[in-house]
This record gives structure tokens, C-alpha cells and sequence, in this order.
């Protein structure tokens, strides 16, 4: 049993990949699976369904790492070539294994389909590996040990890699190896640029211990931080990085708006819910985006009624019963404006709050007054309307996102307060 730090390599195979005709979502997937249960990823690397780059690239790999997972060029068709490269690479005859050849043989049956000679080869492995059972495919992965070190082959095809992953490599790496526990936690910060960000959180940033890291994962409009670190007690490193998040709450509790994965559509959600909330929107420049995020959450019908995409001045003016003398005096985008359609959407739909946006997402519209990425946004509840202006920038889909954004983190600290 390997009791030092131990190290993994992923290896994706598939021209598919490399011509950017799919995203390599299974590298993201492994890497995450892997260091929550404990492993270190060191490298992730694409290369072509070539014989000589899978050879080339599993020695050198070898060479640096404890573990190499493989993904990619197993199946029944002449283009998949992994496994003959690796029974070339540990010398090995291919031979019918009698259990893949069964697990094969019945899930063809149970689907009524008639095994062909070229899916009984599926079952062709190289002797010196164990056959990994494919509960989701024809494809077995293939398990081989070298000198004390792993190489795992699996499908390329999500489902199947991640049912081989999850029910048997993981499993089996624990016992071969003894890990470290690696714990994460991420904060999730919208209303803040990450500069202004690294400077609010500078003191506290540089009163963290050495085992914890942070790291700053931003993307438009959101910016998370993330803490990392490592040790044999697990419960230890939860506490110790639980306590540094709640002095980062003291220090910075209104950029912060939930944890790990959830976004800001989510949070909204749950206060909404909370509170027995309902909650419309009036979108000109966002389009029906807020709506979009709000309805994608499950169960969202519970507080969410309805949207109206305004885009033209005739509809806020007939519908949203905006004042016609103010589009014209004041302009769509303006404070007059957007107040008059959160208050419109609420009292057309008949709920606790409303969201509404009007705004120059550009690239073109803008004037001297109103440049590109003018962005009004309002909320309204019964007794009360909240507005405020942004200037975003001159990108279009940026400038959509986070107006949707931020007109939900005002609908959040509208609920909070």
C-alpha cells in the first residue's frame, strides 16, 4: 500500500476533442472527482486516437505520476485503438475474457439486439489487465498495474466513464493508496470586481494560515473564492476554514450571497420561499433572461408567476402602463421608466416583487448622455421601489448577464434587509 502523496494524470483520447467538435467535460468531471477523494491531478492532457501518441504519452506520464486515468478510443469500431496500443505497451496478448464477454453478451439481450461478431471483440482484453465491469455500455475498462503505479482505461462516453469511476476505480484506489483529506469551499460573491475584491479582503487574505489556499475564480459578474487545504483530519480542516468564512462574512457580508455551487438565481429561490414570496419581471435589454434563470430551478412555480419581455416603448407604455410622456421626455432608459415597469409587472401579475430592466446592451444605441452598457435596473414590492444605475461596458452578451444578475442580487438584498 502506497502511503506518500499521490499523484494522477489524466489522459483524454479523441480527435473529437482536439478539432473542438465537443467540449471535454470529462476532464473537469475526473479532476473534481478525483481531488475530493483525495488525489492530487497534476496534469490533464487531449491527444489524437493515434497509436504512437497514446504509447508516447502513457510512458511519459508514467514517469510522473502514480495514477493515469484514461478515457476515450474503446468501442467496437476500427477508429478506437486504445486498447491494442496498450496491450503493445505492456506486451500483451489480447484474449477473450469470459466475464466481459458475458456482461456483453447479456446487456445485448436484455435489449433484444443480436451480438454481432464485432461486439464479441469488445470482450478481446489484454491478458495482463483486470476487466472492469461497463454497467452502461459494451466497453470494459481495463485495469493494469505497473510497479506499483495504476493505469485505468475507460469508455469515453460520460455515463459510462463515470458509472466505472464512481462503483469500481475509486473504491479500489482507496484501499491501493492512502490519501490525504483534501476539503474546498467556495464563497460566492456578486457587486464586486475581483481587483476591488483582493483589496477589501486584503487583511484577511493575509492572515490566513500557510495550509490554506485561496484561490479567485472570477466570471462575469460573479466571483468566487475558494479555500483549500489539506491534512489527515477532515473534521479539523472543515472547522479551521469554517472559522476564517465567518470573519470573511464580517468583513465583506454584503458581496456575499451563498456557498460551493448555488448560484444567484438559487439563492433568490430559497429567500423567496422562505418568505411565501412571489415574483414577476418587466426585461427590455435583458430579454427574458432574469425569467429564464428563475424558471431553470425546480419547483420554481412556486414563486415565480410570469414575465414581460418590453422591448418595444408601445408595450411598457400599453401593458406595463408606463407613462408615455416620460418615454418620451426621459427615454426608455431611465429611472423614471424602469421604476414604472417593476410597479406595472407587480400589479399585472400580482406579486410580492418584480424585477425590471431597461438598458443599452450595445454593441450599438449608445448616445454621449447614455454610452453602451447603461443600464437601469428597479425593484419594486408593495410599499417600496428601489432603483440603480450601472454602466457595464461595451459587450453585449456581458452586458445581458450581469443585468440579470445584478437585478437579482437586488432582489436578494431586498430580502435580506
Amino acid at each position: 500500500m502506497v502511503t506518500s502523496k499521490t499523484t494522477v494524470e489524466i489522459i483524454n483520447i479523441g480527435d473529437e476533442i482536439l478539432i473542438g467538435q465537443i467540449v471535454n467535460t470529462n476532464a473537469s468531471w475526473m479532476a473534481n472527482t478525483m481531488n475530493n477523494s483525495g488525489f492530487s491531478v497534476t496534469k490533464v492532457t487531449v491527444i489524437a486516437d493515434e497509436k504512437d501518441a497514446i504509447l508516447q504519452n502513457l510512458h511519459n506520464a508514467l514517469n510522473r505520476a502514480d495514477i493515469i486515468l484514461l478515457t476515450g478510443g474503446l468501442g467496437p469500431t476500427n477508429d478506437d485503438i486504445t486498447k491494442h496500443a496498450l496491450a503493445e505497451y505492456f506486451n500483451s496478448e489480447l484474449k477473450i475474457d469470459k466475464e466481459a464477454l458475458q456482461n456483453v453478451t447479456e446487456l445485448f439481450a436484455s435489449r433484444k439486439i443480436e451480438l454481432t461478431e464485432i461486439n464479441r471483440l469488445q470482450a478481446e482484453l489484454p491478458v495482463v489487465c483486470s476487466a472492469i465491469k461497463n454497467s452502461n455500455g459494451t466497453a470494459p475498462g481495463m485495469w493494469f498495474e505497473k510497479e506499483g503505479k495504476i493505469v485505468v482505461s475507460m469508455p469515453g462516453v460520460p455515463m459510462e466513464m463515470k458509472g466505472i469511476m464512481t462503483d469500481y476505480v475509486i473504491p479500489k484506489l482507496k484501499i491501493f493508496f492512502v490519501t490525504e483529506e483534501i476539503v474546498h469551499k467556495t464563497i460566492m460573491t456578486h457587486g464586486i470586481g475581483e481587483s476591488h475584491l483582493a483589496e477589501a479582503i486584503k487583511e484577511w487574505e493575509d492572515a490566513l494560515p500557510e495550509n490554506i489556499k485561496l484561490a479567485y475564480l472570477p466570471r462575469p459578474g460573479i466571483v468566487r473564492l475558494r479555500l483549500s487545504s489539506k491534512g489527515n483530519d477532515r473534521k479539523s480542516i472543515i472547522h479551521e476554514i469554517n472559522n476564517k468564512i465567518q470573519e470573511l462574512i464580517f468583513t465583506i457580508p454584503e458581496y456575499i450571497f451563498g456557498y460551493d455551487d448555488i448560484t444567484l438565481e438559487e439563492a433568490v429561490g430559497c429567500l423567496l420561499k422562505k418568505n411565501s414570496a412571489t415574483i414577476s419581471t418587466a426585461e427590455s435589454c435583458t430579454g427574458g433572461t432574469i425569467a429564464q434563470k428563475l424558471t431553470r430551478i425546480p419547483g420554481s412555480s412556486e414563486y415565480f408567476k410570469g414575465s414581460v419581455v418590453a422591448y418595444a416603448n408601445e408595450i411598457k407604455e400599453n401593458l406595463l402602463k408606463v407613462s408615455g410622456d416620460d418615454l418620451e421626455k426621459q427615454g426608455a432608459v431611465s429611472q423614471q421608466v424602469v421604476e414604472q415597469m417593476a410597479t406595472g409587472v407587480r400589479e399585472l401579475f400580482n406579486t410580492d416583487y418584480a424585477i425590471s430592466t431597461s438598458g443599452i446592451a450595445g454593441p450599438d444605441g449608445g448616445t454621449p448622455d447614455k454610452p453602451v452598457g447603461t443600464i437601469w435596473i428597479a425593484v419594486a414590492s408593495k410599499n417600496e421601489v428601489k432603483s440603480k444605475l450601472f454602466h457595464l461596458g461595451n459587450n453585449r452578451e456581458r452586458n445581458i448577464e450581469r443585468s440579470a444578475l445584478s437585478g437579482l442580487n437586488m432582489v436578494r438584498q431586498f430580502l435580506t434587509d
